[in-house]
């Protein structure tokens, strides 16, 4: 009697857990609790500054690679999920839902037609195929129209920034500001490197800032793309300064010249500000 009242009683227990409760596909969640805070998060605007309060100013091109590790956060995925986007996707979505605009180039007084965006982010080519003629037998060749919306996310493999340090003279702080941003995709045949259009960073703002990225040590402490631009938690090279012959560096430095004087940029932003100090 024993052995039988416990076979019952493990039956009895398959049996109530066995019991589970069927939802719809729109019910399941792909993690642990529902993300509001990124969606939600609002950028911090900028503190009002006025003409006469800038003691000095430089403007400055960066080229942020993608191909280097702490830049992955901005190239990956490259392919869609409802987890987190890249870069490109972010700018692609927000400019094919108009909230943002795309200029061809990057004094931001040419604006993109709508068509023109479209070509640039989703290529379309015709496809031959052939059709079996069920009478005939005859291979009939023919042409489909197919587009392909994702190919740009593994093309875009760099972005130039433009923008603006100067120094305060009323918080004595030097600051900088991004004016602009232009996703650049490699062309393997040219083997070169082509600036697909510019966008206003002061208008992407809102879009940055609801769209968190990939932080490495802590899934539940993401950044969004805004903070990550913000905080300056990326690596990048300087492509050119303001000159009076409006000319990039590799125009008249190459290989290890050119890096040097990228180098040399950096370290006179660095020592303007320290040399305005005595210690």
């Amino acid at each position: 009697m024993k052995v039988v009242y416990t076979f019952a009683a493990i039956g009895l227990f398959c049996i109530n857990t066995s019991y589970s409760q069927i939802l719809s596909p729109g019910d399941y969640m792909d993690g642990i609790v529902v993300k509001e805070n990124t969606i939600n998060k609002r950028f911090v605007p900028y503190t009002p500054l006025r003409e006469g309060d800038l003691q000095w100013q430089k403007r400055v091109w960066r080229v942020i690679d993608l191909r280097e590790k702490i830049n992955h956060p901005f190239y990956f995925p490259t392919t869609d999920m409802s987890t987190r986007v890249s870069l490109i996707q972010v700018l692609k979505k927000a400019l094919l839902a108009k909230e943002i605009i795309a200029f061809n180039d990057e004094e931001f007084l040419s604006p993109l037609s709508d068509a023109e965006v479209r070509n640039k982010l989703v290529k379309c080519d015709s496809i031959p195929y052939e059709t079996i003629d069920t009478i005939t037998g005859e291979a009939i060749p023919g042409m489909i129209w197919a587009c392909d919306s994702t190919g740009i996310y593994n093309q875009v493999i760099s972005y130039e920034i433009k923008e603006e340090w100067f120094f305060d003279k009323q918080k004595s702080t030097m600051e900088v500001r991004i004016l602009g941003i232009a996703p650049r995709r490699y062309d393997e045949e040219k083997d070169m490197h082509i600036t697909l259009f510019w966008v206003y960073f002061p208008a992407c703002r809102p879009v940055l800032a609801a769209n968190e990225t990939f932080n490495p040590k802590n899934d539940a402490e993401r950044r969004s793309y805004d903070e990550i631009f913000q905080k300056r938690m990326f690596n990048s090279v300087v492509s050119k300064e303001s000159n009076v012959y409006d000319r990039r560096i590799v125009e008249y430095a190459q290989s290890i010249d050119a890096l040097l004087e990228s180098e040399r940029i950096k370290q006179q932003i660095f020592e303007y500000e320290h040399n305005l100090w005595h210690f």
